[in-house]
């Protein structure tokens, strides 16, 4: 795995007609710590994250990753670039296996060659097996190896949010891009999530960027703080900073805060 590189935005913007959805947003976010996105519904969080990802074109601003203009990348391409993301709606194969789903992960690390795969050489073999390996860390790691063979329509919620971080993680990205990992999950569920996390940032030196409406879960997970809100920064800061912002205090609870 390639080494960590800070993320870079300058004055993001994008409009969706006429409405600011993301209004003039800088951050940087720096290798290998936890930097949570916060704002009320429809604040412009998650619009940062499709930017990032190239889903949407800005209407000004940069994105850098490392030396990498992310601007200058298309979407098909960012995993290739070490990033990896999930979604605020789980986004899996309902059919296939919870093994099959990982295994799409490693797709990035994949070179195919059909001949040398139809003949079976030893080199394919040994390069199946890798990809295996690195899967089943990937289970282990989220102590999610007894839904290995199960499809993923018949598991609970709260383990498809699971398979759906393992499928990121197996494309052993740099940079991590979360969208509600707690979102829909119960306390003892949101506990393991926090574990989790700190293991992908200290054992696996991820840099993770997550939006999360679960304060509890930021206070404990993050290194850093931005709040928006109506698309544009509020504040930055340690997650007790944001918390006694009484700017942020009156985005999320009005002006009784």
């Amino acid at each position: 795995m390639s080494a960590p590189q800070m993320l870079s935005v300058r004055n993001l913007s994008i409009e969706f007609g006429g409405v600011h959805a993301v209004d003039n947003v800088s951050f940087d976010v720096q290798p290998g710590e936890v930097f949570a996105i916060i704002g009320p519904n429809g604040a412009g969080k998650s619009t940062i994250f499709n930017l990032i990802s190239r889903f949407y074109e800005p209407t000004a601003g940069s994105i850098f990753y490392g030396e990498h203009d992310l601007l200058e990348v298309p979407a098909h391409r960012i995993a290739r670039m070490g990033i990896g993301r999930t979604f605020q709606n789980i986004e899996l194969f309902e059919q296939a296996t919870v093994l099959q789903n990982l295994l799409v992960g490693r797709h990035r690390h994949m070179r195919p060659n059909p001949f040398l795969e139809f003949l079976f050489l030893p080199g394919v073999k040994k390069n199946e097996l890798e990809h295996r390996r690195k899967v089943e860390d990937v289970i282990d790691l989220l102590e999610i190896a007894r839904y290995r063979d199960q499809r993923i329509a018949d598991l609970p919620y709260g383990a498809r949010k699971n398979v759906e971080l393992a499928r990121a993680l197996c494309a052993e990205p740099t940079l991590l891009l979360l969208d509600e990992p707690a979102s829909g999950l119960n306390s003892e569920e949101t506990d393991d999530v926090s574990f989790w996390l700190e293991d992908i940032k200290h054992d696996l030196g991820v840099t993770i960027v997550m939006v999360e409406h679960d304060m509890n879960l930021v206070a404990r997970v993050a290194d850093r703080v931005l709040a928006i809100n109506d698309g544009k920064v509020i504040a930055i800061g340690t997650p007790d900073e944001i918390r006694d912002n009484v700017a942020v205090q009156h985005a999320y609870l009005g002006a009784a805060a």
